[in-house]
């Protein structure tokens, strides 16, 4: 029986509009006077950011100077920043009505990011949401980049999910994302479940080309566990 749930959130949980991606493409290519394509830019896609601009950086300059990561990650963030102030994220369509099923079904609920913690409550006071163990809360936790030492593909922030839920079986988990790194990470932590998100930065086909067990968006994840759909009246 799967007990913990574990959410991507740019393009899985909530549409920021692409701002993350374009921000560190337009920060990376006013720096370095280069011009970064689609597939460079696809192994940054769920990344955690610092490790995106280590890597860019090592590609076109052949160094990744520590102090210059975190200038340019600096320069990153005030521009997602901006991004945000002008076209605020929103949630996706009925993720938060699934994200109510399944707590009130007695399942766990955590969301999972590259970003650091700043970034990642930029993204959830947009849109309102909160992060803790009540009722009132929309999650019941938060790991981002900050919380692990190795981003995606590492399974570890699915782990210290599992951990803080106080999960041991990797078959009581079920791990959603929009990027191959995600479900790299899923695999990696031998999650029960698996989902490739169609809702945000790579396509369904793209997808189907990496190991993962189903393809739905979330808002379609309880059907999927077989949460009923009066669930919430029953719990109230």
């Amino acid at each position: 029986m799967v007990t913990l749930i574990t959410l991507d959130i740019a393009g899985t949980t909530v549409d920021e509009g692409g701002a993350v991606y374009a921000s560190l493409k337009a920060v990376i290519e006013d720096a370095l006077s280069v011009t970064i394509s689609e597939e460079q830019l696809r192994p940054a896609l769920g990344s955690n950011k610092h490790e995106a601009i280590a890597g860019f950086l090592d590609t076109f300059t052949g160094e990744a100077d520590p102090e210059e990561v975190e200038r340019l990650y600096e320069l990153f963030r005030a521009r997602l920043t901006q991004s945000y102030i002008d076209t605020p994220p929103v949630a996706l369509p009925g993720v938060a009505e699934a994200i109510d099923r399944m707590r009130a079904a007695g399942m766990t609920v955590a969301l999972t990011t590259g970003f650091s913690r700043s970034i990642a409550m930029l993204i959830l006071d947009a849109i309102g949401w909160t992060v803790g163990r009540s009722a009132d809360d929309q999650v019941d936790f938060l790991l981002t980049s900050d919380d692990v030492q190795a981003g995606r593909p590492s399974p570890e922030m699915i782990q210290a999910a599992m951990a803080r839920s106080g999960v041991t079986d990797p078959q009581q988990v079920l791990a959603a994302g929009d990027t191959e790194l995600d479900l790299a990470s899923g695999m990696n932590a031998a999650a029960k479940y698996v989902i490739a998100v169609t809702t945000g930065a790579q396509s369904a086909e793209h997808l189907a080309g990496f190991p993962h067990t189903h393809v739905c968006d979330v808002r379609d994840l309880p059907e999927l566990l077989g949460v009923r759909a009066d669930v919430l009246t029953a719990v109230q």
